[in-house]
């Protein structure tokens, strides 16, 4: 018998796959609030796929909580990703290129600004602040700093793989089926 709810459930949110049945995204994951997947349910633009052990409910109406949902139309994903300063950490691993640490995240430009450098993915490199300070603006082999990547645009499926290497936290039971991480449950 499935728990009534007598609160919002806030911490209860589904995972949202493309009609593919994949994630639409890996990193961040791809979830909705509660509420946000009760209206889709309503307005039928998702299949229901799995529920959680919960009801939610109104005077006139009952409902068990979908824990994952699928989109019924397909949205396509071959534009171009943002260029952000959280996917281009992404692109990078969350780590300085030049020393590998992840603490205290910044970009640096590999041919600085002062130089002609522009601010796009192929010259835009995390570095933490130390190695950001220490290349300042010089050209990285006046510096004797090389990224250990070559920047480059990245595709959203190159993001979205990266992504995977960085599983949240709590991952629901029900989500397992659609997610390939090698990871404990958190139960």
């Amino acid at each position: 018998m499935a728990a009534i709810v007598p609160f919002p459930p806030n911490g209860r949110p589904a995972l949202v796959l493309n009609a593919d049945f994949r994630p639409l995204s890996y990193y961040p994951l791809s979830l909705w609030p509660w509420q946000d997947v009760v209206k889709a349910v309503f307005l039928d633009r998702v299949e229901v796929i799995a529920e959680y052990d919960c009801v939610v409910r109104s005077p006139s109406f009952e409902m068990r909580l979908p824990s994952v949902i699928a989109l019924r139309e397909f949205v396509r994903q071959d534009r171009p990703p943002a260029f952000t300063r959280f996917n281009l950490f992404l692109r990078d691993g969350f780590s300085c290129v030049y020393c590998g640490t992840e603490q205290d995240l910044t970009f640096d430009h590999v041919v600085p600004r002062s130089r002609g450098g522009r601010t796009s993915w192929t010259n835009i490199v995390t570095a933490c602040s130390p190695c950001n300070l220490k290349k300042g603006g010089r050209m990285p082999k006046e510096a004797a700093m090389f990224p250990v990547r070559t920047p480059v645009r990245p595709t959203n499926y190159q993001l979205q793989e990266i992504g995977r290497r960085f599983p949240p936290n709590h991952l629901h039971e029900t989500w397992m089926d659609y997610l390939y991480w090698d990871v404990e449950l958190d139960h």
